[in-house]
């Protein structure tokens, strides 16, 4: 982008003025000379102003530039990256998060790159924080986790309709998820994660905990045992401590009379359940919604599972006594989903099935 002409007493005027440097050059030379020419690498290219009125992009190679009358200003073409600074943003449904961004960028045209911003990086950082912002503020928490890849390629398309006004086009943009500060205020209407493995714990390890047979009330928040609906549990003994058994254990027996080759159909997937005892070992169970009428047992499952949900009996316990939410569960890492979401969502099926 160049000037626009300029009338004949201006035209002579510059040429006048460019002549007399010239002139300037050649009597001073070769001492001018190492003021004068300018070496500007392949990656760069070098914006001279003269008499405040710009040029072509000159470079690379050897520049030669009029003493007094010429300034310059050097560009790099090359890829250059940064980092949008994790801020706090609250997304659709009231979560509360710590977002960042990774950004790559070149510039593809010089002049505009110098004659449009002052100071391009500024720019462009603010223009890429304003554009995650207005992103994430639509979308709720469960979304911008599993589409991060999506989010990023939109934010890079709306970026890149600004800049591409400075002569600067960005590459890539990789949003990062620092830290889930606050977990979402208000629950969306469909079923989500948390409330499915919420409901999960609930149906396959606490049946009993409300009530059972014969109004046993259920143990407190420091204490969990698995009641059975056939007979009273047993007394405990003074003399030595009892067999307690894994709360998980009753993941068999709450599952197993609600498989059917229906809900095998509607589900068609494999889960395995990893519990971390206190000792430090992990107990496994699965339940394989694949073939047949479904199948529930200890131990994994003879295929790769489609999820694994991993976590540790005593947080199991606090889910179960309300002690631990959920989703501020998953969201520390004590409570692991590994595979597919939505193929875990398919859990709300088998929770249905128990009702």
């Amino acid at each position: 982008m160049l000037d626009a002409p300029q009338s004949w007493p201006s035209c002579l005027c510059h040429g006048l003025i460019s002549f007399l440097g010239f002139l300037l050059l050649l009597v001073t030379f070769p001492i001018s000379g190492w003021f004068a020419l300018k070496i500007v690498p392949t990656y760069e290219r070098m914006i001279v102003f003269r008499l405040g009125r710009i040029r072509t992009p000159q470079g690379p190679g050897m520049v030669l530039l009029l003493p007094f009358i010429d300034s310059f200003q050097r560009v790099d073409l090359r890829t250059r990256a940064f980092s949008v600074p994790p801020c706090k943003l609250a997304s659709k449904d009231g979560a509360v998060l710590s977002v960042g961004a990774d950004v790559q960028f070149r510039i593809w045209d010089p002049v505009l790159s110098v004659m449009t911003v002052k100071d391009l990086n500024t720019a462009t950082r603010m223009t890429a924080q304003n554009a995650m912002t207005k992103a994430l503020l639509k979308r709720p928490l469960r979304e911008i986790q599993m589409e991060k890849l999506k989010i990023s390629e939109q934010l890079l398309l709306e970026i890149n309709d600004v800049t591409r006004a400075w002569g600067l086009e960005v590459d890539r943009v990789e949003l990062a998820v620092e830290a889930v500060l606050q977990p979402p205020q208000d629950s969306p209407a469909g079923p989500n994660l948390d409330s499915t493995l919420q409901q999960l714990a609930l149906h396959f390890l606490g049946g009993g905990m409300n009530s059972v047979a014969g109004g046993t009330p259920s143990p407190g928040p420091d204490t969990m045992e698995m009641v059975s609906e056939v007979e009273p549990p047993a007394p405990r003994a003074g003399a030595g401590p009892s067999p307690k058994q894994p709360v998980a254990e009753g993941l068999l027996s709450a599952l197993q009379p609600f498989l059917s080759e229906a809900l095998v159909s509607q589900v068609g997937a494999c889960y395995q359940f990893n519990v971390v005892l206190p000792s430090g070992t992990q107990s496994a169970y699965f339940l394989d919604l694949t073939t047949g009428r479904g199948r529930v047992g200890h131990g994994v499952p003879d295929g790769i599972p489609d999820v694994v949900v991993e976590l540790a009996e005593a947080d199991l316990q606090a889910l179960l006594c309300r002690e631990l939410r959920p989703l501020g569960a998953y969201m520390s890492g004590r409570l692991k989903v590994k595979g597919d979401l939505a193929v875990a969502m398919k859990l709300e099926a088998v929770l249905r099935a128990l009702k």
